[in-house]
């Protein structure tokens, strides 16, 4: 099978700095274009959108033109060998997907892409994990909470877990408390209600909180 290069590169340093891995999905790209110099100010750094959203391509594109070097710019949803063909023609710099799909995973490993798949249980969580995830996607995780992974850690501590779906302000930190390695964050992220009254500003605030959030919890732990 035809392997596709590669040209934009994944900064694992931006990602470490503020990691969350913000969630577009079916936001057009009007607001998009709005939404990306806030995000960027808040000090957000890594952004995905999913193949589900339509013009994804043009959205994933943009990012990518007007935010190089800025932004680590991922594809979601992805599902199959075919929607990872087409993240990287779009350029996708990072690939995350909701579920195990061997395939997607050994493709990813093979041409070197970071690949953050989706897995539940400890059984999935290893096979994922083992099958060479950069990190294993816990979704969804604010159904279970972050007592949850904390069970899952114990034995599998070597793992490198991203709780997303159901996490906001109100339990990042337990999440935290827990050991997490980043967060994937939508809706709570990119309030609907902000966004839908256009109040760039409001949303900035509201971005920046999620940021302080994990700022405050570093320097508690120093």
């Amino acid at each position: 099978m035809r392997t596709l290069e590669v040209k934009a590169v994944f900064s694992w340093d931006k990602f470490e700095k503020i990691p969350i891995v913000g969630i577009v999905r079916g936001i057009n790209m009007e607001d998009f274009k709005q939404i990306l110099p806030v995000y960027v100010k808040a000090g957000l750094t890594t952004i995905e959108v999913t193949m589900n959203t339509p013009d994804v391509e043009s959205l994933i594109g943009y990012a990518l033109r007007e935010y190089s070097g800025i932004l680590n710019v991922g594809a979601g949803t992805v599902c199959s060998l075919s929607d990872l063909d087409s993240a990287l023609k779009y350029g996708a710099q990072f690939i995350v997907t909701p579920l195990i799909n061997e395939e997607v995973i050994a493709r990813c490993v093979k041409i070197k892409i970071p690949i953050f798949p989706g897995a539940l249980t400890p059984s999935e969580i290893y096979k994922a994990w083992t099958l060479g995830a950069s990190i294993v996607k816990i979704y969804p995780a604010g159904n279970f909470g972050a007592s949850y992974i904390k069970d899952v850690k114990a034995p599998l501590d070597k793992v490198r877990m991203m709780p997303t779906g159901g996490i906001s302000l109100n339990n990042m930190q337990s999440f935290l408390e827990v050991g997490v390695d980043g967060f994937g964050i939508g809706s709570p992220l990119f309030d609907k209600s902000l966004v839908e009254a256009k109040d760039w500003n409001g949303l900035e605030t509201h971005f920046a909180d999620f940021v302080r959030m994990i700022e405050k919890f570093r320097s508690s732990k120093q």
